[in-house]
């Protein structure tokens, strides 16, 4: 058997399963893993909030909880689908960490899928010059569909980190 048949066989035999969730932002696919997302709302009353950045839309009450609710197109820079923008049914992706609890705001009702980490190509894009690390993780490859893999807790830099989740901690300290 020839080497690189025999590289392929052995990567294959170490490919795994994993779920993740996908979504769409603008007109991609995007993909997080399932563990990073503790739930799927219906987008509650958004707040807005002063002197945040424009792709925090603001903070909502969700399930007891305020937190803040980011829009990942506005922060990605992407187009708008208009048939998205008119339907006034939004989703949010719950996410939450030690450090803090967030949502995502989605305009179409996200899949799960279940797909091999043998179909996940390790990304090749390392963010522009400026940005301190990369948050897309790979690309899974689906017939013809691309789903670019995100790590949510690398999309805010440490500075956003800090001003978004000083002032939710005041508000849940108020609350």
């Amino acid at each position: 058997m020839s080497e690189t048949k025999q590289h392929k066989k052995d990567t294959t035999a170490q490919a795994h399963n994993m779920q993740i969730v996908v979504f769409k932002l603008g007109q991609e696919e995007y993909g997080l893993h399932i563990d990073q997302i503790k739930e799927v709302v219906i987008t509650p009353t958004i707040t807005r909030m002063p002197q945040t950045p424009a792709f925090v839309r603001g903070v909502a009450n969700v399930r007891g909880n305020v937190i803040a609710i980011l829009d990942l197109e506005e922060k990605f820079g992407l187009l708008r689908n208009q048939d998205t923008i008119s339907n006034g049914n939004h989703f949010t992706l719950v996410i939450e960490s030690e450090d803090y609890k967030m949502g995502i705001l989605v305009r179409e009702v996200p899949n799960t899928l279940s797909i091999s980490s043998a179909n996940v190509e390790d990304s090749v894009f390392t963010g522009d010059s400026q940005s301190e690390q990369s948050y897309i993780t790979g690309i899974v490859k689906l017939e013809k569909r691309l789903i670019i893999m995100i790590d949510i807790f690398k999309v805010i830099n440490e500075k956003e980190a800090q001003q978004l989740f000083k002032k939710q901690e005041v508000q849940d300290s108020v609350a």
